[in-house]
């Protein structure tokens, strides 16, 4: 006799909903998690507005929202603002690559030579402290107000997080691939390639994302002092010219360029290192 499962359609249901269920909570999170971050910064700018409009925030000092936004996509359309961004963005590609180069070469030698380390403690020591916008002044003097000068403050901005973190991967790494790595007699070059560096990766792209950071600060630390474009001569040049709005759009821009290659490097660094998550 052939048994009948009359139960078999009412799991069925009972699956496709728990699975509908689930589906549901999940897209829920998503737009949480998406939505969530957006919500501080929305209510700030209707409170900015609503007290501009109402007069007690002077649009001379601090416009509101919405006029800024009107400043913003006129220098868009005309192109003006790309044109500051796309001369500092270049700027900062140049400085951070030599400061980030020369910062994971100088890591290597201190990391894997504690005579080098022993060497260099002093004049690290003595530098580290010293502010970036120290020395714009200084660099002026020696090299200008060319491209030379705003590049290598850059470079000095991007060099000391790339150095610090880079030095801080390569002295955790795990001591039992380096013993497995010396009893197969394997070459520094080889220990140096596919054991060191590749366990020091979190720490490189930390400090590739604080440099980063950094050469954003001192692009526009330069350009304020000496330059005749970019997005730290456009901030300068509205501030004379008393153009809140102008100013304003200038250090919001700086903003989100840096959120947005912030947001890319930590893209690559989540696909690169998924093996360290």
């Amino acid at each position: 006799m052939e048994y009948i499962d009359t139960n078999s359609g009412d799991d069925s249901a009972e699956a496709l909903v728990n699975s509908d269920k689930a589906q549901t909570a999940r897209l829920t999170r998503r737009g949480g998690y998406f939505i969530l971050p957006l919500i501080v910064p929305i209510l700030l700018l209707v409170v900015w507005e609503l007290l501009s409009r109402k007069g007690l925030i002077k649009p001379t000092i601090l416009p509101p929202p919405s006029d800024i936004w009107l400043v913003f996509v006129d220098m868009i359309k005309s192109g003006e603002l790309l044109n500051h961004l796309r001369i500092s963005l270049w700027r900062v590609i140049k400085g951070f690559s030599a400061g980030a180069v020369l910062g994971l070469v100088t890591a290597v030698l201190i990391g894997l030579s504690p005579r080098v380390e022993r060497a260099l403690v002093l004049i690290t020591g003595l530098l580290r402290p010293i502010p970036i916008i120290a020395w714009v002044p200084v660099l002026i003097l020696w090299m200008g107000i060319d491209e030379a000068s705003k590049i290598t403050v850059i470079a000095i901005g991007s060099f000391w997080p790339v150095l610090l973190n880079v030095v801080h991967g390569i002295r955790n790494t795990d001591k039992k691939y380096v013993e497995v790595a010396t009893i197969f007699e394997k070459s520094r070059w080889t220990l140096l390639t596919k054991v060191v560096l590749p366990s020091a990766l979190p720490s490189i792209f930390t400090g590739i994302r604080i440099g980063i950071g950094i050469a954003w600060m001192s692009v526009v630390g330069a350009e304020l002092i000496a330059a005749s474009a970019g997005v730290g001569y456009m901030i300068m040049y509205a501030r004379e010219l008393s153009q809140a709005d102008v100013m304003l759009v200038g250090v919001i821009s700086i903003g989100i360029t840096g959120l947005l290659i912030d947001y890319a490097i930590r893209t690559l660094e989540t696909r690169l290192l998924k093996w360290s998550i």
